[in-house]
């Protein structure tokens, strides 16, 4: 059975283009990706970064749904400090009522930004503070299943009631997303694109604690994906040129100064620093990149050493026409089906 590829995109805004193109960009590759045979296309939230315009997922989510008609589509992932619990039921019963079988709910704890954006968001300094992520998603299920009778908020719903709330996928970079996973009986993915955990332990851990939660949309058993970031080109070189316009997007955004992505030609005429040529190789332990037959090749190791279910690859590079061609060259080499 062929390994289930799926995509995240973080609608990336490529130099010298203005940002909204960038949404329309997203919609043109879910469209593709489709047309594919990829399984899935989640959409991002982050807020206040030069290089993404994923500020609003669920906007997103309800655009691209729309333009495609098979693909599941979902958020990877809604930031669930950034937002009031009530909302974010309603949000996805709303979109699954819209799009029904074909959304997911992607939740994650952390904010998506730095501690200014964070406040701004949340709004008090006791809310940036919090440390309250199950509070926070029990009050979520409450919307839905209902809370105990002697609960303040027992007497609010999310609406429309007629459909379930989407499935929802806990996210983590560390263990204890997984940890949550487990314990909620949820999917879990794993941010294999920049997550410092061991991807293996991290999905261990899900599997060997996982407990099924019994509500509507949750799996029976545990269901892992692994997010990777990849670049895919028909010569090696011309793969290891969209790498380097990458990694120098990476470098920045870890040296404090994100800004749109570079071209290959930018990253080329760069006067790369020895820090920054250390922040690139540490990068590069991150990312795939090369050809279809050592893309996959590489890929499919990671997914068997991790032990996932399923591959979310994410690719980000400056021509969206070359990122299209990345995804299909994939898929090909992958034998992706339209069923």
């Amino acid at each position: 059975m062929t390994l289930p590829l799926s995509v995240l995109d973080l609608s990336p805004v490529p130099s010298g283009r203005p940002p909204s193109q960038a949404l329309h960009e997203t919609v043109e590759l879910a469209r593709s990706t489709e047309a594919a045979g990829y399984s899935r296309f989640w959409v991002a939230e982050h807020h206040n970064i030069a290089s993404v315009t994923s500020s609003a997922p669920e906007v997103m989510i309800a655009t691209v749904a729309a333009a495609t008609s098979r693909i599941r589509v979902g958020a990877g992932g809604i930031m669930l400090p950034n937002h009031a619990p009530l909302k974010v039921a309603e949000t996805f019963r709303v979109l699954e009522g819209l799009h029904p079988g074909r959304i997911d709910l992607g939740i994650g704890r952390a904010p998506g930004t730095d501690q200014l954006t964070a406040f701004a968001l949340r709004r008090s300094r006791e809310a940036l503070a919090a440390n309250d992520f199950p509070q926070q998603y029990s009050e979520l299920l409450g919307y839905v299943d209902g809370f105990p009778e002697d609960h303040p908020f027992a007497p609010i719903v999310a609406q429309p009631t007629d459909v379930a709330l989407p499935p929802v996928w806990i996210l983590g970079s560390s263990l204890y997303g997984a940890q949550a996973a487990a314990a909620y009986g949820t999917g879990f993915a794993y941010a294999g694109h920049f997550g410092e955990a061991d991807p293996a332990e991290a999905i261990r851990l899900y599997r060997e604690g996982f407990r099924p939660s019994g509500r509507p949309g949750d799996p029976d058993a545990p269901r892992a994906i692994l997010a990777v970031a990849a670049i895919v080109a028909e010569t090696g070189q011309e793969a290891q040129a969209l790498g380097r316009a990458a990694a120098l997007s990476m470098v920045r955004l870890r040296q404090g100064r994100p800004g749109p992505l570079p071209s290959p030609e930018e990253a080329a005429a760069h006067p790369w620093t020895v820090q920054e040529e250390q922040l690139a190789q540490a990068f590069s332990r991150f990312a795939t990149v090369g050809t279809p037959d050592v893309v996959w090749e590489a890929l499919q190791r990671r997914a068997k050493e991790a032990d996932a279910d399923e591959l979310m690859v994410t690719t980000n590079v400056h021509d969206p026409a070359a990122r299209r061609r990345s995804y299909d060259l994939l898929a090909q080499v992958a034998g992706l089906s339209v069923e």
